[in-house]
């Protein structure tokens, strides 16, 4: 063999001083590009694994997305409805609005309204079959009554205690509170809370599960490659490169999907929840997924899927050494 050229021996020179990161970066680059490769030369075979992933990640997004729509939809139904206090028949004008501005100072009131007993009789005579009745009333029966808009956000416990403390209050006859109505609705709430958590992790899992069978195949299918790579010196980490990026593919697309997919689905509920909305004095709006949520499921995917990979390809590896 004759002995290496003045313009060869600079280069192999060059090649062999090469910094180490230099070729770590260069294979990582080539393994990227290698397993999208593979993956767009199966094309239904792929289409066919981030379609199931896909479907799995959207699932918990569609039960987000409908209960966040749940909780806008108790507000709109008086999740923070009025707390009506009755004062005593005794209590006059100004003894109604002393006790309002006392109320409005308390926490967790947002709004106190004082309505007077005219007030009351011109809604009860707006009602079918009150009317003539209240005609045939020398004087009016009715108190004060004061209004309590709790603020936004707050708790049923929160709102329970209001309610006790206004029973309280002197010159306070009764005290009419949906509590009931809002601690059911809050227990519906954490139990809707609950169920996405779970479905999230028991569809993470599956993911999992998805992306490590279809990296145990390919490994076992290119056995002989990968017996070929060890003989001439290829290390694990060096062999199971391209797998781990395969892994990241599936999931990152898969992340894309379910993002879609919960897109579409919130596009599909524009127009009948503005058909809603118009029942309830647009108080109803649609909630749709936040930003940082949408962004994060690509990425949270992309990690199931290279630790699929990785859990797998590492398990074939040792196995098949």
């Amino acid at each position: 063999m004759s002995a290496p050229t003045e313009t060869q021996a600079p280069a192999r020179s060059e090649r062999s001083h090469r910094h180490p990161f230099t070729s770590w970066r260069e294979h990582h680059g080539w393994s990227a590009g290698t397993s999208l490769q593979r993956l767009a030369s199966k094309p239904i075979g792929s289409l066919l694994t981030v379609a199931v992933m896909g479907l799995a990640l959207a699932l918990p997004l569609a039960f987000y997305l409908m209960l966040s729509n749940m909780q806008s939809l108790g507000s709109a139904l008086g999740r923070n409805q009025v707390i009506n206090v009755f004062l005593k028949t005794d209590q006059v004008a100004g003894n109604a609005q002393l006790l309002a501005k006392q109320i409005g100072q308390h926490d967790g009131v947002a709004n106190v309204s004082v309505k007077s007993p005219q007030e009351g009789l011109d809604e009860l005579s707006k009602m079918q079959g009150f009317s003539d009745a209240l005609h045939a009333l020398d004087d009016n029966p009715l108190p004060f009554v004061l209004e309590v808009q709790p603020q936004d956000g707050i708790s049923a416990d929160a709102a329970s205690r209001l309610a006790d403390d206004l029973r309280g209050m002197q010159g306070v006859d009764m005290v009419q509170d949906s509590g009931t109505w809002r601690q059911r609705l809050d227990a519906l709430l954490d139990v809707g809370n609950r169920v996405v958590l779970i479905l999230a992790a028991l569809f993470a899992l599956a993911v999992l599960l998805v992306v490590g069978n279809t990296v145990r195949v390919d490994i076992t299918s290119r056995a002989e490659e990968i017996s070929v790579l060890k003989l001439i010196g290829a290390s694990r980490a060096f062999v199971r490169r391209p797998y781990l990026y395969a892994g990241i593919w599936y999931g990152l697309f898969s992340g894309v999907l379910a993002v879609a997919l919960a897109l579409a689905i919130e596009f599909a509920l524009v127009e009948p929840v503005a058909k809603l909305s118009q029942v309830y004095e647009g108080k109803l709006r649609v909630a749709g997924l936040p930003p940082w949520l949408l962004v994060a499921v690509p990425v949270a995917a992309a990690f199931l899927g290279w630790l699929g990979a990785r859990l797998v390809s590492a398990w074939q590896l040792r196995k098949a050494a």
